[in-house]
């Protein structure tokens, strides 16, 4: 890595802590030629914008609500559930929206902070949707088998020093044979952070960011999908534009120290 690269990169990481206000019924970015207003994002709310990405009507046209039978419901899912129709069981999507709109707000931070993304998701349905995702926002994905080892003993898997994720998202948090997805243990060993999406039939309990919903129907699979990709461009874009006011200042600050010693 040569010494340009090496500055940018620890330039971008020093944008952790900071970020430029916004002016009040606006989104752009108050700029003077001598002061920059900054604050920290982790102070607001919805510094992304992410809570207006979706509404409970989305959510229910995406069949988010949509559960598996009454029998096969996992105990530590009953806070999540509304009721029952025909067998099935429905999600509270007031609690999924919640939910959701915490873990992209999440997602937005990560890769404002310049953090490295993984997409996870085990089956053949909807893993090119999974795929298209992360190549469209520039991150990672991984839907096929899973090979025990690849966070918790990554040198020896790869021979290297491996930077491991700063976030792992999984549209579902099962296997094929039905069982919990080895990368959810893995990633809570460590440390990871995980977004998952929780049916009836799953374990909520090692994941950071439950998301109750349905983890099965292509249609909800592209709503989580797009949503995330969302809030991933809105949290790199931000980014993106706080380096380029921060290189602005430095030029006019230089500038004017020129300009000062020639007087």
């Amino acid at each position: 890595m040569s010494t340009h690269q090496l500055g940018s990169r620890i330039q971008c990481r020093n944008l952790s802590s900071i970020a430029v206000s916004q002016l009040q019924n606006s989104s752009e970015v108050n700029v003077t030629k001598t002061k920059i207003e900054i604050v920290d994002p982790l102070t607001h709310p919805d510094y992304f914008n992410v809570h207006n990405l979706f509404t409970v009507r989305d959510l229910f046209n995406a069949r988010v609500h949509f559960g598996h039978k009454i029998g096969s419901l996992d105990d530590h899912m009953k806070p999540y559930i509304y009721g029952s129709r025909l067998g099935h069981l429905i999600f509270d999507l007031d609690q999924t929206a919640s939910h959701l709109r915490e873990a992209l707000n999440f997602a937005a931070h990560i890769a404002y902070n310049d953090g490295l993304i993984l997409f996870l998701y085990r089956g053949s349905l909807n893993s090119h949707l999974v795929e298209r995702t992360a190549v469209e926002c520039g991150e990672f994905s991984h839907t096929r088998y899973w090979r025990g080892g690849v966070f918790t003993n990554a040198k020896v898997q790869f021979k290297a020093v491996t930077r491991l994720p700063d976030l792992c998202i999984l549209f579902n948090t099962l296997n094929n044979v039905m069982t919990q997805h080895t990368a959810v243990r893995d990633s809570a060993k460590m440390s990871i952070p995980t977004i998952g999406v929780v049916d009836t039939n799953c374990n909520p309990n090692l994941i950071t960011y439950p998301i109750p919903g349905n983890d099965d129907s292509p249609a909800s699979i592209e709503l989580y999908c797009n949503l995330f990709k969302e809030a991933i461009l809105r949290g790199k874009q931000k980014r993106k534009d706080h380096l380029d006011i921060l290189r602005k200042q430095q030029i006019q600050l230089a500038e004017s120290d020129q300009v000062t010693e020639n007087n």
